[in-house]
């Protein structure tokens, strides 16, 4: 009967400590943004990593207040619309008359995931290179991909949260 106890106590333990290491969308965020996005109500939420790491993580947060644009003002990472030929590029693709490349944060069907977007700011994390040793330039010219991507609608006062690993 001690045994069973003891089992019992340690599959408590094991699960509490699981409950306590998933993250809100608003912390995932708050991490890979670098913000506190803990105001924003959550419109949309998606994760496909597999076990090996590669997938897409989408949040969507709305905010209600002006907090998040007072962030985002101040943080010099962020760069006001329109968005430069990178970001462009890996969130809704480019195209011409001879080709088109992207995008690559796409849904099951190939589709964009982040709409169109007039007015807002945006941030691009390159989390494949050192800090200080190459600049988000490059990443089109990549076999591989793993960034994040901030995108803050300010006409809908929301946040796009996108990370793709590859």
């Amino acid at each position: 009967m001690k045994k069973l106890g003891w089992i019992g106590i340690v599959l408590v333990f094991v699960f509490s400590l699981a409950a306590c290491g998933a993250q809100s969308p608003q912390d995932m965020v708050s991490e890979a943004l670098g913000v506190d996005a803990s105001t924003g109500s959550t419109m949309s939420s998606m994760d496909t990593h597999s076990g090996n790491g590669d997938g897409v993580s989408y949040v969507v947060l709305h905010y209600d207040g002006d907090e998040m644009i007072k962030q985002i003002k101040a943080d010099a990472a962020w760069k006001p619309f329109p968005l430069d030929e990178t970001v462009q590029t890996l969130v809704y693709g480019i195209s011409d008359e001879t080709s088109s490349t992207g995008p690559f944060l796409t849904d099951e069907d190939g589709e964009a995931l982040v709409p169109a977007i007039q007015n807002g700011y945006y941030r691009l994390i390159d989390r494949q290179v050192e800090p200080g040793k190459a600049t988000g330039a490059d990443i089109l010219n990549r076999a591989s991909f793993n960034f994040t991507v901030g995108l803050y609608d300010t006409d809908t006062n929301t946040l796009y949260c996108c990370e793709l690993d590859t």
